[in-house]
């Protein structure tokens, strides 16, 4: 039994020409006497909850769940340098401009890692596994496409700086990966502790950034695994909590809790920041839920105008909420309907003020749901 008072993170090794940080492992059980853990544990838990509580009553959520993708994945991108924003995340690749496109494809490979993940953990239990499968989809093709995609690394990297005489961290000898890996996975699964689960994944995304154990990609990982092991142990029923976007706003404040924890020893810190992040991503994830239902329940309403085309303007509403940035293709596409139809319907929905057309050109036009697309950009 671990107490966070007395933790020790782990010790730097002297290496050839460098000290690497080898952290201690973390699958025991853990205890604190800091009482306003307690009550954050308490406050993050509720928040959480309600939350879920919107994963299990809105219809149709996997529409709006596809946003909070799309959302998460641009933002969690951003924080690794990646300039796209969420309005061009949406966009199909050749409206991109050709010196932006790596930092799409980035993103684009981001989404799909995720909803890969969270389909595996239908017949695959969160583990080592799963996330080397889902680093694979995200390093294809991009940047990162030679640093040993789906595999753990095999040598030394750093964080920051240019090499590793000026790094700010230097996470473990590749040699001790493996282990350090195995340990933490064994965290996620045992059942002989009784350790919260938001305090076991809060020390897990600590140890995972800490281990660092692929050569590329390890924080959108770190912050993916957030969300597949809250779904993954019940507390959600859908992937509807990120939490890049409260450590991209407090960014210097993440880093530092993290590297105080392997400098200062201080678990209490990071967990109480963690926990903190958890709440207020709740909340403000159930505030956006609840205004996509409202502005759900208006449209549908201002669509019954269209008569007998109003099932027709359902179904592209539907679209929308998963893809609030389309063109005329995209609706004969999913609708099965001709060219005309389709683009009689965008009149439609401009008209109502639902669509705006976004290019300008005569041609290739694409519209956007700026209402709903702007409640993810907030």
């Amino acid at each position: 039994m671990m107490k966070f008072e007395n933790f020790q993170a782990g010790r730097w090794q002297g290496r050839y020409h460098y000290r690497s940080f080898e952290p201690t492992l973390v699958n025991h059980g853990w205890t604190w006497e800091d009482p306003t853990i307690h009550a954050l544990l308490e406050s993050a838990n509720r928040a959480l909850g309600e939350l879920n509580a919107f994963s299990l009553i809105v219809p149709d959520i996997d529409l709006f769940i596809q946003m909070h993708v799309v959302k998460e994945a641009q933002t969690s991108s951003r924080i690794e340098g990646t300039q796209t924003g969420i309005d061009e995340a949406l966009m199909p690749e050749e409206h991109i401009q050709v010196e932006k496109r790596d930092d799409w494809r980035e993103v684009r490979n981001y989404i799909e890692a995720v909803n890969t993940a969270i389909a595996k953990l239908q017949t695959l239990p969160l583990s080592n596994r799963l996330l080397k499968e889902t680093h694979a989809v995200l390093m294809q093709g991009v940047r990162g496409e030679h640093k040993q995609p789906g595999e753990f690394r095999t040598s030394q990297n750093w964080v920051g700086g240019s090499k590793l005489n000026d790094a700010v961290y230097i996470p473990p000898h590749p040699d001790g990966v493996p282990e350090l890996m195995s340990d933490l996975e064994k965290l996620w699964h045992n059942e002989a502790i009784t350790v919260p689960h938001l305090v076991r994944i809060a020390i897990s995304h600590y140890q995972f950034e800490t281990i660092h154990p692929f050569n590329d990609g390890n924080g959108r990982i770190g912050r993916l695994l957030i969300p597949l092991y809250l779904v993954s142990h019940g507390l959600l029923a859908k992937p509807s909590l990120y939490l890049s976007d409260f450590f991209e706003r407090n960014r210097s404040s993440y880093y530092d809790a993290l590297m105080r924890v392997r400098v200062a020893n201080d678990m209490i810190h990071w967990v109480r920041f963690f926990l903190s992040g958890v709440t207020e991503t709740a909340t403000k994830g159930r505030e956006v839920f609840r205004q996509i239902l409202a502005l759900r329940t208006e449209v549908e309403q201002i669509v019954l105008r269209l008569g007998k085309r109003t099932p027709n303007a359902r179904q592209v509403l539907n679209l929308l909420y998963s893809q609030p940035l389309i063109s005329a293709s995209d609706i004969e596409r999913t609708l099965k309907v001709s060219a005309p139809t389709a683009n009689a319907l965008i009149r439609d929905l401009s008209q109502l003020g639902v669509l705006a057309e976004t290019t300008g050109q005569r041609r290739g036009r694409t519209y956007v749901f700026e209402r709903y697309l702007a409640l993810f950009s907030s």
